[in-house]
């Protein structure tokens, strides 16, 4: 096995992995010292499921210095799925018309919960198999492949860089949308009370403060900022809904179904906002009590539900005010000149920027602990080190940004999970529900597939659209 598998998932405040993969603690009284009673009491039940049963139990001995609890963890899970698609689904259900997309919207966001469902459930049976606390997502497919047939076997060495490769693209790709869509709700309120100034030199002038908020290193540091941005976003939805309200909804002239040839635009628009498995496993991982993530009313499914309603309901609604005027996000429809939309905007940009390095999290997670942390792990300087990487990531995203203020989000994560829940339990796929499960990830596989030569294509339009433009 790859020695990727070693790597640590987080880190603590001197620089070092909150996680390990082999038992970390003797006895619950350590946990006592560190986390509270809360954490103890689930210690001691998994302790004594433990014993009873004889079973290794991976939450019985993972080692984190700050553990989240189900509520910070339901407000990173929510905050890190309401960033900027959700403002571009009244365009959504333009091309997809508003039947259309209220039924595949719920049926993508379905599909996202799922596959989010298999990559935990696949990382909690490895690691019960292995006696390993917790995996990376990396270090999850890298496994699963191994416990799988011979042809995937092979494939094992691969899976943490091809994972590692797409979720850096994916999660970096955030960072450049979420930058652009920060200055040019700065410019467009700006505009109204100053001169005017390239939306490129109001990215310049934010670039400091997304480097200084991605040098917070924790979750649970985090969490305060979660809280601020979820309701200052509600606060602004509800400024949102008031403009809708007042520019007439109606179904009259919308269209029940849009152009099959703008299809593309709306399940590029819609998949790659919904889709947030990149930081799923990190949330559960750093959470006090991890068995609560999951389940019929666990923090996902209450998140997820949470997420697909707002969208649903923000596509329908802006769709159903503006029709065929709809921009490319709700905040463009609103009256320029007027103090609550300005409002908006600024709120918006705020809590967009309070997300940001949740969606980097992942990214420097990857670069750092997977790559570079191990050169400097005896140096004196390795925290000066991580801040350099840091500071590296932020830029790469201005960069971007900045060159192509149009790039958009073309990354499928969708195949992975199908991939690896069948390796992980390819000798127990048997029968008829065993052909089943087989047949669902083989769909699973192709929807992915379909996602990225869609993203693609909508991606590469707007930016062709965009250069052509200008």
């Amino acid at each position: 096995m790859s020695g990727h598998i070693d790597n640590p998932a987080f880190i603590n405040d001197d620089g070092k992995s909150n996680h390990s993969f082999t038992p970390a603690l003797n006895s619950t009284e350590d946990l006592c010292q560190k986390d509270g009673k809360n954490y103890v009491v689930e210690m001691k039940d998994l302790k004594k499921a433990e014993e009873a049963n004889g079973e290794y139990e991976p939450y019985l001995h993972r080692d984190v210095e700050h553990p989240t609890t189900n509520a910070e963890t339901l407000l990173h899970l929510v905050k890190g799925s309401l960033g900027t698609g959700i403002l571009s689904m009244p365009l959504a259900f333009y091309h997809s018309g508003y039947i259309v997309g209220i039924i595949c919207t719920i049926v993508i966001g379905s599909i996202c919960t799922h596959c989010m469902h298999l990559i935990i459930k696949a990382e909690y049976e490895l690691c019960k198999r292995k006696k390993f606390p917790s995996l990376t997502y990396p270090a999850t497919a890298e496994m699963a492949l191994l416990e799988g047939p011979p042809f995937l076997q092979k494939l094992a060495p691969y899976a943490v860089h091809v994972v590692n490769t797409f979720l850096l693209i994916y999660q970096m790709g955030a960072g450049c949308v979420y930058t652009v869509f920060i200055a040019e709700n700065i410019e467009h309120v700006a505009d109204e009370y100053t001169e005017h100034l390239d939306v490129k030199i109001w990215m310049l002038i934010i670039l400091l403060p997304l480097i200084l908020i991605n040098y917070i290193r924790n979750l649970k540091f985090l969490a305060p900022f979660s809280t601020v941005a979820n309701f200052v976003t509600i606060a602004s939805f509800g400024i949102i809904l008031y403009y809708l309200i007042k520019a007439d909804i109606t179904f009259e002239g919308r269209n029940v179904a849009g152009n099959i040839a703008d299809f593309p635009l709306y399940f590029g628009t819609v998949l790659f906002a919904l889709e947030a498995i990149g930081v799923i496993m990190p949330l559960e991982n750093e959470m006090k009590t991890p068995k609560a993530f999951k389940g019929g009313c666990g923090v996902l499914n209450i998140g997820m539900i949470t997420i697909v309603t707002l969208y649903v309901g923000m596509g329908l609604l802006g769709f159903l005010a503006y029709g065929s005027d709809v921009k490319d996000t709700i905040t463009i429809n609103l009256e320029q000149d007027e103090i609550l939309a300005q409002v908006a905007k600024i709120m918006l940009a705020i809590a967009i920027y309070i997300t940001h390095p949740l969606q980097l999290y992942v990214a420097i997670d990857i670069m750092w602990n997977e790559y570079l942390a191990a050169k400097f792990e005896t140096s004196r300087y390795q925290l000066f080190f991580e801040y350099v990487v840091r500071t590296s990531i932020v830029l790469i995203t201005f960069a971007l940004a900045v060159a192509i203020p149009k790039l958009d989000l073309f990354i499928s994560l969708f195949a992975f999970p199908a991939i690896i829940e069948t390796s992980t339990f390819w000798y127990s796929l048997t029968g008829v529900r065993g052909k089943i499960i087989l047949f669902k990830n083989c769909c699973l596989v192709i929807f992915g597939a379909l996602g990225l030569v869609v993203g693609t294509y909508t991606s590469l339009s707007k930016i062709v659209e965009y250069f052509n433009e200008g």
